[in-house]
């Protein structure tokens, strides 16, 4: 975001903030949560503000927003405020009330169980609730933005296997194709980073950006693909897909191995990880970190063991 775009960014949200007033009167100091090409975030006392990326597509987040703001969907996502959008520099603002994050500092305390029911409810979301026009969800769309970012940085000597894991997935989770899943509500782009815990003190999900309808398990693939690569310990797993199942989550089964449901999803957010980690590391002149080479690896022995696709999904 220009550095002209961000001060005009905090006027808004201090107006939205204190709707009476001409000045602030809470003496709160407005901060940035968030600035990155894809959308930039502020707070002034309990408001936040969003200016969406460039190019976004209106009816599309206007859809989002119906969504978020629809009384089925209270309890799980965070509402906005109101149903429309401002205007800034080209970009849609979006406004919405602050909610605390999670404690990247305590991840003994990481709300999986609560994440894990939270998106069940959303994966039950009833077809007639949903708005017309809804768009897919945008994950698959994510993951192939990763990857024309990690090509875009140039030869790296880690790049091959990354790609070679990318290429051996099907059609439509590289974004090439429709996704045979279109009959869920799904979130996109789950991850600890968009739950927030609201005044009352329940977890809600946040970042509608590329909320839409979809296949339900990639919402489950990063946990998964964190797990599958080591990271993730197993317990922690075990606690959010049992608390998902519980919570009659439909991306898996209730009883039986959820891999076939997860396999190609988790793949796909282990390359779209991985690609997204060269191409920083390019960008910053710096080498790989422990963490990144080990998401790499596991990208190489996918490579070598192709997802075993059902005949709908081979496209």
């Amino acid at each position: 975001m220009t550095a002209d775009v961000l001060p005009a960014l905090r006027a808004k949200v201090r107006a939205a903030a204190h709707p009476a007033a001409e000045v602030c009167v809470c003496g709160t100091d407005t901060s940035v949560l968030a600035d990155r090409p894809d959308g930039t975030v502020v707070r002034h006392g309990a408001t936040v503000a969003k200016a969406h990326a460039a190019g976004t597509d209106l009816a599309g987040l206007a859809a989002r927003l119906a969504v978020a703001a629809h009384p089925a969907l209270a309890g799980i996502l965070l509402p906005p405020h109101g149903p429309g959008t401002a205007e800034l520099d080209g970009r849609p603002v979006t406004f919405w009330s602050y909610g605390t994050p999670v404690d990247r500092e305590d991840p003994d305390a990481a709300p999986w169980e609560e994440a894990a029911a939270l998106l069940a409810r959303l994966h039950r979301t009833p077809d007639s609730v949903l708005p017309p026009g809804l768009p897919p969800m945008r994950g698959p769309a994510k993951a192939a933005r990763a990857v024309a970012r990690l090509r875009a940085a140039g030869p790296h000597p880690a790049a091959a296997p990354v790609l070679r894991a990318w290429a051996v997935l099907p059609a439509w989770a590289r974004d090439e194709a429709p996704m045979p899943d279109l009959g869920t509500l799904c979130h996109g782009d789950l991850h600890l980073g968009q739950l927030v815990r609201s005044g009352n003190g329940d977890w809600l999900l946040i970042d509608i950006d590329d909320l839409g309808r979809g296949d339900p398990a990639w919402d489950l693939a990063r946990p998964a693909a964190w797990f599958a690569c080591g990271l993730l310990p197993p317990d922690e797993w075990t606690r959010f897909l049992t608390a998902y199942r519980k919570a009659g989550g439909t991306a898996v089964p209730a009883d039986s191995d959820p891999w076939p449901a997860l396999d190609v999803p988790a793949r796909a957010l282990s390359v779209q990880t991985a690609a997204q980690a060269i191409a920083k590391s390019v960008a910053g002149g710096r080498p790989l970190d422990e963490v990144e080479t080990s998401v790499i690896d596991a990208c190489d022995r996918m490579a070598a063991h192709p997802p075993e696709l059902a005949p709908d999904f081979a496209t």
